[in-house]
């Protein structure tokens, strides 16, 4: 690794067969992405199915929004989200996807997201006090899991009993080491029907989650009180489409609140924590953040009222974005003929959405491994920077988890100077997100 520049994947330099791509992907899943990635826009090949990456812009318009509907979530991806949340939007297709997203995108309308800052700001707060508690080295991914966890957990359950953050938490990560990880039986094409060895075992994890769920669903279906701004859950439970008038089921409620939890903490977390080290790793970056957050805030905690005046925070955050998206690497099966490049893609064909070559390819970025968010004081082409997806099937928190992250942040560096300790670099590594391997601990002081 260059030492001007943050932690980055090794990628591959030569094809690997059936079995080593398969151990590959087990470890992590971006050391199946070729180097070559990182210099074209386009790389196909055969490993047990034929398999295109696409880094290409306008291609990934038209997989993205153009021909969407030709290019659904691949079987692998459903096999291994399926477990945790159903049947939920997330890997829903066609019109049972449509009325979803029709009914709960109300709730993540800009006014009520805006409305649930404050649950952000006292999340910040709190991460400060135990920041401002903890002596030694930081494990700075452990805390960033705590506020987000903070947010979610308030912002779907009111602050009630709620579920426990620790045991929760603990189910996601064993789904993720048990479930999430790709099997030989994936990458050779085997029909889905066939049960993956490695994914028998994880139904009891995953039964709790969901019995936590139905039971707050439940609590919640009883509970006439009015909120005052209302809760996720209740603007789901009231959620209905603008076109039908259809309201979700209990089971369709459950795996949607699922799929909020799971996601709405997790990739939030992990940016925060890629960007602290980011912060820790360029100090120069870090004081002109800091200086920022400290003119905007003086001794305040940062609000969503903020947001608009936190420019440089905010290209921090869109920097960690770019350099360690949290979903590093999708995949769609095509069900048509077409072509991506000049370049016959034929019915079954896997397509490869590597967002971390995408978002550091030679052809799209000046500099790309280099840690530098000036770059997006100038906007870069929509469909080269996707850290939440795009098109009609763009992450429908995007801009939760963006004013989630500029809120903490700004106030965490107003606060407090984060530093690097020599030899304890985190390791990007993907299993079902792009998590900082062994945590990212650093020096934490008081400003």
């Amino acid at each position: 690794m260059n030492s001007n520049e943050p932690v980055k994947v090794t990628l591959q330099t030569k094809p690997l067969g059936v079995w080593q791509t398969a151990m590959a992907a087990r470890r992590n899943v971006l050391e199946i992405v070729p180097r070559l990635a990182l210099h074209q826009p386009i790389v196909s090949g055969k490993v047990g199915m034929r398999f295109h990456m696409v880094m290409d812009p306008e291609s990934l318009r038209h997989v993205l929004k153009d021909r969407v509907e030709d290019f659904p979530k691949s079987i692998t991806t459903k096999l291994i989200l399926n477990p945790a949340i159903g049947d939920s939007m997330f890997v829903a297709e066609g019109a049972h996807w449509r009325w979803q997203r029709r009914a709960a995108a109300p709730a993540f309308a800009h006014r009520h997201v805006q409305a649930l800052g404050p649950v952000m700001s006292a999340a910040a707060e709190a991460s400060c006090r135990r920041f401002a508690a903890a002596s030694g080295p930081v494990d700075v991914f452990e805390e960033t899991v705590s506020a987000t966890f903070d947010v979610i957990s308030d912002v779907t359950f009111s602050g009630g009993t709620g579920f426990d953050r620790d045991a929760v938490h603990h189910m996601i990560d064993t789904y993720i080491a048990q479930t999430a990880k790709v099997s030989l039986l994936d990458i050779v094409g085997v029909p889905a029907w066939v049960p993956r060895p490695g994914r028998l075992f994880s139904g009891t994890k995953m039964a709790e989650m969901r019995r936590i769920a139905d039971q707050a669903i439940a609590s919640r279906a009883a509970d006439a009180k009015t909120r005052t701004p209302p809760d996720l859950l209740d603007l789901l439970l009231d959620a209905a489409d603008p076109e039908t008038g259809r309201t979700m089921t209990r089971t369709e409620l459950r795996d949607n609140l699922l799929t909020f939890i799971v996601a709405g903490h997790e990739t939030t977390a992990l940016t925060l924590a890629w960007a602290l080290y980011l912060c820790a790793f360029d100090p120069t970056v870090q004081e002109a953040a800091a200086s920022e957050a400290q003119s905007v805030l003086g001794d305040r905690i940062a609000t969503a009222e903020d947001m608009g005046k936190l420019p440089l925070v905010t290209r921090v955050v869109n920097e960690a974005l770019r350099l360690y998206p949290p979903a590093a690497l999708l995949s769609r099966t095509a069900l048509v003929a077409d072509r991506l490049c000049g370049r016959e893609i034929l019915p079954g064909d896997l397509v490869i959405l590597p967002f971390y070559a995408l978002h550091r390819n030679r052809l799209l970025w000046d500099r790309p491994d280099a840690f530098d968010p000036s770059r997006f004081m100038t906007p870069p082409d929509r469909y080269a920077f996707l850290p939440f997806g795009a098109g009609p099937r763009i992450c429908i928190g995007a801009s939760f988890a963006l004013q989630e992250a500029v809120i903490i942040l700004a106030t965490l560096l107003a606060r407090f100077r984060f530093a690097a300790i020599p030899g304890r670099d985190p390791e990007p590594r993907m299993i079902l997100t792009l998590r900082p391997h062994g945590g990212v601990w650093l020096n934490v002081h008081r400003r």
